[in-house]
């Protein structure tokens, strides 16, 4: 029973070396891909991936060669991550709360406003350099190529994904028949140029934001997941620490066996004895 913690400590920590392999290549699948341009998330599972699979590593040789500074080292770290992991995941609740499509009239797609999100969020996307990178990916993942093509009935029949809604067309609200009259900035930004759009758009931000909000939504209950397995790894990992340091001491730690013992029958009478010889010599 001794060894059963250290085994199932051993055999969870091999669990999630393995699962980080998959988390650090969805990572860098991100960074390569042309069908995603989210590159917000691609930093945070990045880390995660790497410290789940040093400290899984840590922990599983700890576990097998009973090393009680391994297991130590393993429970401080672990105890980190679970907090890292617990703040990232009420950050990413709390940022990706505001936002969602807002329902057009006779279509079945949604259109989305760059002001309903979060300001951390707008700050991000509003940062020129990095909206160069997305829209650089925007265009060469081909996403509009399908849509400039679309017939009137097809925008009252099709559904669109929130990149292409407020990336690939204007605006429903625009009226480019009275010109004269005050219309959403983003009516004056829109061109027919299949290299311009409507990419320099408060709409087409609004898209990409709404992206990142959902699959960051996806992520945080995926993380709420992570952090209940790794506390029930962690009171294991106690276990498994407690059983190494009792076979280093032999004695359980932290508790004390000893007890006091009694003297002999005869100890009082040899006492006697050897003072009285003691005295007569």
């Amino acid at each position: 029973m001794s060894r059963f913690s250290n085994t199932v400590i051993g055999l969870l920590n091999l669990f999630t070396l393995l699962a980080s392999i998959p988390i650090i290549g969805g990572a860098l699948w991100i960074t390569r891909s042309s069908a995603t341009c989210e590159s917000i998330l691609q930093t945070p599972l990045l880390i995660i991936g790497f410290i789940i699979l040093i400290v899984s590593l840590v922990g599983f040789i700890g576990a097998c060669f009973h090393l009680a500074w391994a297991l130590w080292l393993y429970l401080v770290v672990m105890l980190l991550l679970i907090a890292a992991l617990m703040g990232f995941t009420i950050f990413g609740f709390i940022i990706t709360g505001a936002g969602g499509g807002t329902a057009v009239s006779g279509r079945l797609y949604n259109e989305y406003r760059l002001e309903d999100y979060s300001t951390w969020l707008r700050n991000k996307v509003e940062d020129p350099k990095y909206w160069v990178t997305v829209r650089s990916c925007i265009l060469g993942s081909k996403t509009c190529r399908d849509i400039v093509m679309w017939s009137p009935v097809d925008y009252l029949t099709k559904d669109m994904s929130p990149i292409q809604s407020g990336c690939c067309k204007p605006p429903s609200e625009c009226n480019y028949e009275m010109s004269m009259m005050a219309q959403n900035i983003d009516c004056y930004k829109w061109s027919n140029d299949p290299s311009v759009l409507c990419y320099a758009c408060d709409s087409c931000k609004a898209g990409v934001l709404e992206n990142v909000r959902r699959d960051w939504r996806k992520l945080s209950v995926l993380n709420v997941i992570m952090i209940l397995l790794l506390i029930g790894i962690y009171c294991i990992g106690c276990c498994a620490f407690r059983n190494t340091r009792r076979a280093e001491t032999d004695y359980p730690y932290g508790e004390n066996r000893m007890s006091k013992v009694g003297p002999r029958w005869d100890f009082f009478w040899w006492r006697w004895w050897h003072e009285r010889r003691r005295r007569l010599n």
